[in-house]
């Protein structure tokens, strides 16, 4: 019997401790007046915010919030050191700074040395052992950098922690975790449609402050920005690039999807299609649909073949070119021979002619 009741009454008293509640014989608090309890996120390095609430920052933001590139080192949690006691031989050993960033000394206990810099480390340590030892002094080296770290995810080869020695930058963490090159399949043929650096990319400070990148266009700029200091357990994520396409209709050999890639022009494009078919008639203008502005346009051929018609024109993902029934034979002989990367002097001169 005794045994048949403890094997209720145990689960009685632990469903009376879940719950909160106190015993029968006693006033049970209103739950109304029952407040959760809060833990705020421990402060790292004045990075986070007891509460929290995410905002979304430019680049220049994040340039604005870019360590010093001379910035002193800090230990930190993982960092494996090594402490060398002239003098005292018998103090001297290889310590790893704790989750709690502290180290054991074996007279004077533990010792916070985490977000300290050497010497600041160093007189910590000393000051511990001061009532142990006088005129004492101490040499800390760092034999692993383990909490200088970045994480790279998303569309990258390596996703995880990187680790560096030094302060990282941007392009220093997402070349360390590989670049991938997009591709596409076509005829049976797969082919890469760009040069795998991405468009963009989103730094995560913290848990407050996200830094959108605007990454491939700051290094076609030559802006600085691109290469920005990293701090201590930023997140970046790299997100897989969107399949952009044109589509080309009408008077071409090849009609149907053409990938766009970061080199990509209407003249290109047009020379890939097969533009224009042979033994058609004069069509002086090709049309553009562009359903990404619901604008619809023409462009002469003639233009294209000029510096300043080469870059009048954007391609957008989406957009349908067509090229009308036509016999325009020299159009025909321009763009089945051209290639990106044909100098606009020789368009020229084809088109003189």
């Amino acid at each position: 019997m005794k045994s048949g009741f403890l094997s209720i009454a145990i689960p009685w008293v632990t469903l009376v401790l879940m719950c909160g509640c106190a015993a029968p014989a006693q006033v049970t608090p209103s739950p109304t007046t029952l407040a959760p309890t809060v833990i705020a996120p421990a402060p790292d390095n004045g990075q986070q915010s007891a509460d929290p609430a995410l905002t979304i920052r430019s680049e220049k933001s994040a340039a604005d919030a870019e360590p010093p590139a001379n910035e002193e080192y800090t230990l930190g949690a993982g960092d494996q050191i090594s402490l060398d006691f002239p003098g005292r031989p018998e103090l001297a050993g290889k310590h790893t700074i704790g989750p709690d960033g502290r180290i054991t000394l074996l007279l004077a206990g533990p010792v916070h040395v985490a977000g300290l810099t050497r010497i600041q480390a160093a007189k910590a340590i000393t000051d511990s052992l001061s009532t142990f030892y006088t005129d004492l002094s101490v040499t800390v080296g760092i034999d692993k950098y383990t909490s200088n770290r970045v994480r790279v995810l998303g569309y990258v080869q390596h996703p995880g922690e990187i680790y560096f020695e030094d302060t990282p930058t941007l392009l220093d963490a997402i070349s360390k975790a590989g670049l991938i090159s997009p591709t596409v399949s076509k005829e049976g043929r797969t082919i890469a449609i760009g040069s795998g650096i991405p468009e963009t990319c989103t730094i995560f400070r913290g848990d407050s402050t996200t830094y959108q990148v605007q990454l491939r266009s700051l290094l076609m700029s030559g802006n600085v920005l691109a290469d920005m200091r990293l701090r201590r357990n930023d997140i970046i994520f790299v997100p897989e690039p969107q399949e952009q396409f044109v589509s080309v209709l009408g008077e071409v050999t090849r009609p149907g999807t053409i990938p766009l890639t970061p080199a990509s022009t209407l003249t290109s494009v047009l020379s890939e299609a097969g533009c224009c078919s042979e033994g058609g008639g004069f069509a002086p203008k090709i049309h553009i649909i562009q359903p990404s502005t619901g604008k619809e346009f023409d462009i002469p051929y003639k233009k294209l073949l000029t510096v300043a018609g080469q870059k009048e024109y954007t391609l957008h993902s989406g957009d349908v070119i067509l090229i009308p029934k036509s016999g325009f034979f020299k159009a025909t002989y321009v763009f089945q021979r051209i290639s990106p990367v044909t100098s606009m002097v020789g368009l020229a001169a084809v088109a003189a002619f």
